[in-house]
């Protein structure tokens, strides 16, 4: 026989909601956090165009390696700060310290206008714009549960970060090939996954929490951008002669 219990609609804090209410709440936290992850994009783009653009920073940079690590280990504090304390935190100081974290690494990724052409950079963005947004309309639409990916692309991702050090150390080119390749399958999949993750995450999220999760969802979509942007420029950017 057969004898379920209807699961009932997502509860915001004040009363369970209708359908129509459902959709209204989850495309209000969506495009918060696109608003708010364009907005550190471009932070990010400013910054590090000006950075690059001043000869003396960069002197710096390319001088002093502890300082470029220092810009790194910041990001670091600043994400793990961003997503395990961000429940705690004032939703204005958690975008606050969203857009620092943008801000540090528009700083750190200064050097690549001096590795790479204008022209190509601004065709990679496009090609990481188009390849993002329609991997986001897939996980936003899509009715497929992306859980199995998001298990097996968080081992796929540790295991990128580990041959990317090792490489660090044997320089290999084929090795260096193979890590593109993965880096770009791998974001391309994290988009799906953190997209369809942050749509879920908006259904429950109490009405106090809607600004915490548009920042902790801009600071995800940001971070996929990004370093999908970055393995794409290894295949379509050209370097500076």
């Amino acid at each position: 026989m057969y004898n379920e219990t209807p699961t009932p609609p997502p509860y915001n804090g004040g009363g369970y909601q209708s359908a129509s209410q459902i959709a209204s709440t989850t495309s209000s936290v969506m495009k918060r956090v696109y608003l708010k992850m364009t907005l550190g994009l471009l932070v990010t783009a400013f910054i590090s165009m000006f950075c690059a653009g001043s000869a003396s920073y960069m002197q710096f940079m390319l001088t002093h390696s502890w300082f470029y690590w220092g810009l790194f280990i910041a990001e670091l504090v600043l994400v793990f700060t961003l997503s395990a304390r961000i429940s705690k935190m004032a939703s204005g100081t958690a975008t606050l310290l969203f857009y620092a974290f943008a801000a540090i690494n528009g700083m750190a990724l200064a050097p690549i206008f001096l590795l790479y052409t204008a022209t190509s950079i601004a065709k990679t963005f496009f090609i990481c714009a188009g390849t993002f947004g329609a991997m986001s309309i897939y996980g936003y639409f899509t009715t497929q549960d992306l859980t199995k990916w998001g298990n097996f692309l968080f081992y796929a991702l540790i295991g990128l970060i580990i041959a990317s050090v090792v490489n660090i150390f044997t320089k290999s080119t084929g090795l260096d090939w193979v890590i593109s390749c993965a880096g770009v399958l791998i974001f391309v999949g994290l988009t799906a996954w953190d997209t369809q993750k942050i749509k879920q995450m908006a259904l429950y999220a109490p009405s106090n929490m809607i600004g915490h999760l548009a920042t902790l969802g801009a600071l995800s979509l940001y971070l996929d951008f990004i370093n999908l942007f970055l393995y794409l420029l290894r295949f379509f950017g050209s370097s500076r002669d």
